[in-house]
């Protein structure tokens, strides 16, 4: 699985323009699904973003965790992150896991950071879907559960 982690301020997700889901500061997660992730890598990068300490604390230090900022998560799935670019132009997305297998791995992997969050709102899978954030820092941090260092 991999993510891309964007710090906000505010973000939302618009399908068929309306408004589906928004949330205040947190973090938005686009979640990237491959063929051959598990539950396990689910488990572990839910663990590793709610844990994520990249929030100010009172010196301006990142230092605190969604839980001690009382943040939101808004997670949506982004199948483009498997973009192979090496050949050609046109990217190819053959390691994007298919719908069978992702959305059950995207709905757990809801569950399992919903463990630790409070508030979080999602996309639809699927859909086409229009992003809006304001990121804050800006901080972005990209996360491989394959790579885990």
């Amino acid at each position: 699985m991999r993510v891309i982690i964007q710090r906000v301020s505010e973000s939302s997700v618009t399908i068929d323009h309306q408004i589906h889901s928004k949330i205040g500061y947190g973090f938005l997660v686009l979640l990237g699904i491959e063929q051959n992730d598990t539950k396990e890598d689910a488990d572990w990068l839910s663990q590793k973003i709610t844990q994520m300490r990249i929030f100010n604390d009172e010196n301006g230090k990142m230092n605190l965790n969604l839980e001690q900022i009382q943040g939101e998560i808004l997670i949506v799935s982004q199948f483009t992150l498997y973009a192979a670019t090496a050949k050609g132009n046109r990217p190819s997305f053959i390691k994007a896991a298919r719908p069978e297998t992702a959305i059950p791995l995207y709905e757990y992997f809801i569950k399992a950071v919903s463990v630790n969050v409070a508030n979080v709102k999602t996309g639809i899978f699927g859909a086409d879907m229009k992003i809006n954030l304001t990121n804050d820092g800006p901080v972005t941090i990209f996360i491989d559960s394959k790579q885990r260092e």
